[in-house]
């Protein structure tokens, strides 16, 4: 009966953080415009925000940084399944790592146990990104593992990073598919004339 109510309660507060992460974001119209397929096209630096990404359905789109410049999408998919796109312009070397750096410490803080970093090629196969990840997990329930992946590359003049919830082994599928439809729109929309 322990394991299931912790499992429970973080479901409830992971879905109420992410919910609230998405909460924190500022909606703005000037930053977006409407696609021709429900998409949402970043002005600035022509990024698309499809309407749907495999399970994913888009729920928000806006600023989240005003002063750094970075834009984002969210979307979630049933059974706790969230991801998070920001795009920021590039200014200077991007380090993942350092950038990323309070993210790491925000799951450190509430307790996420780092199972992996890597560097993985992400998007088409002929031109892939070379994204940096770092997966954590945040609780387990019975064959379950709840993971957060937080990942970042620079491509061409822009940084795209994601956040992305989800339960191993069940949803990696839908995970790795969130990625590299991210990192795929990211390489051929990115600075493309729209």
């Amino acid at each position: 009966m322990k394991r299931f109510t912790a499992a429970a309660a973080f479901v409830v507060l992971g879905a109420t953080g992410a919910w609230a992460q998405a909460a924190n974001f500022t909606t703005v119209s000037t930053v977006f415009k409407d696609g021709p397929k429900g998409e949402k096209i970043h002005i600035a630096s022509g990024f698309v925000c499809p309407d749907r990404i495999g399970r994913y359905i888009r729920d928000a789109v806006g600023e989240s940084d005003l002063e750094a410049g970075t834009d984002f999408c969210s979307y979630y998919a049933l059974d706790g399944v969230y991801g998070t796109v920001k795009v920021t312009p590039l200014d200077g070397l991007y380090d993942p790592t350092a950038a990323l750096t309070s993210a790491f410490v925000e799951q450190e803080g509430i307790g996420a146990k780092e199972v992996g970093e890597k560097t993985i090629a992400l998007g088409s196969k002929d031109g892939a990104a070379k994204v940096y990840t770092r997966t954590y997990e945040t609780a387990r329930l019975e064959t379950l593992h709840y993971r957060i992946t937080l990942s970042g590359a620079a491509i061409k003049n822009w940084i795209v990073e994601t956040t992305v919830e989800y339960a191993e082994p069940r949803d990696d599928q839908v995970a790795q598919d969130f990625l590299d439809a991210v990192y795929g729109t990211a390489e051929t929309d990115i600075g493309a004339v729209k």
